[in-house]
């Protein structure tokens, strides 16, 4: 009876742990089905993410610019969709806006001085802006401050070389460079300037540029595409050094772009034109019957 009973205890005890290997198992399955899912790889969070390679192809090259002025030039392209800044080695070296400026006056009009114009004084803004009258900005400079508004414009859009001329304190004397101006491109084309309220109208009176101060970048594209580029140019033959002092900016959907010259007065207001107009065709490879697309 003995013996037996111990071989019945045995394989009592080796059923018992043959139960509790399988009990252990068991649990053990549950836990590892019921555990949190590790976390997402930073390549899985980012899957929606577009490919910088794939999606955003350089838009132009900017060693075709081969365009030679006898003075000062600076030329500059912002990327819209990266936000990548390219153009000649100067583009921080810096000239002035003349009529350019006005953008950013009626912006600051716009957004800080009476945001609720009435007919008048919009009627007002878009003559300074479509046909440049300088009287208008000489009025609208005033009621935005004076010289603040062109700091607040330094400010807003966060331009680094550019800055008032405190010695002058009038609006076309205002200093840029190639860099700031198409940021400040760029500050416009986005709301930054003239708020969401603003900015569609702002940038329909641009697109709307004409006569003597239609020239520059649009010009070097198809007739078509030109409705698509808002521009604000400033051009002035300066008393002081007898040169034509120029600025050009385009602001298309893709692109803002930027040109300022200094050169001679001799060589008059058309080498000026034409020379922010090429800065364009050899950039994009334009003609005036195929271009890509702004």
């Amino acid at each position: 009876m003995t013996i037996r009973w111990r071989r019945v205890e045995a394989q009592v005890s080796v059923l018992l742990c043959t139960l509790g290997l399988l009990g252990g198992a068991a649990l053990l399955a549950l836990h590892d089905s019921v555990r949190p899912a590790d976390p997402p790889s930073a390549a899985a969070m980012d899957s929606t993410s577009p490919s910088p390679a794939a999606s955003f192809a350089p838009l132009a090259d900017p060693s075709r610019v081969r365009v030679s002025v006898p003075g000062f030039f600076s030329w500059a392209m912002l990327d819209r969709r990266t936000g990548a800044i390219v153009g000649s080695r100067n583009l921080t070296a810096t000239s002035d806006t003349m009529s350019m400026v006005k953008v950013w006056l009626a912006s600051d009009y716009l957004t800080h001085t009476n945001p609720r114009p009435d007919q008048a004084m919009l009627a007002d803004l878009r003559r300074m802006i479509v046909d440049s009258d300088n009287d208008v900005a000489t009025r609208v400079f005033g009621l935005n401050g004076g010289i603040s508004t062109i700091e607040r414009m330094v400010s807003v859009c966060h331009l680094t070389e550019s800055a008032p001329n405190y010695k002058e304190n009038r609006w076309s004397p205002t200093i840029v460079s190639a860099r700031d101006v198409v940021r400040l491109g760029q500050c416009i084309a986005t709301g930054v300037a003239a708020g969401p309220q603003w900015t569609p109208w702002l940038l329909t009176q641009m697109r709307q540029v004409r006569g003597e101060g239609d020239f520059g970048p649009r010009l070097a594209f198809p007739a078509a595409q030109r409705t698509q580029i808002a521009i604000k140019n400033g051009w002035f033959l300066r008393p002081e050094d007898r040169q034509w002092h120029m600025a050009c900016l385009a602001v298309a959907p893709r692109w803002v772009m930027s040109v300022l010259l200094r050169y001679p007065q001799n060589l008059g207001v058309g080498y000026g034109e034409k020379a922010c107009r090429q800065v364009a065709t050899q950039l994009f490879g334009t003609t005036a019957s195929a271009s890509p697309a702004p």
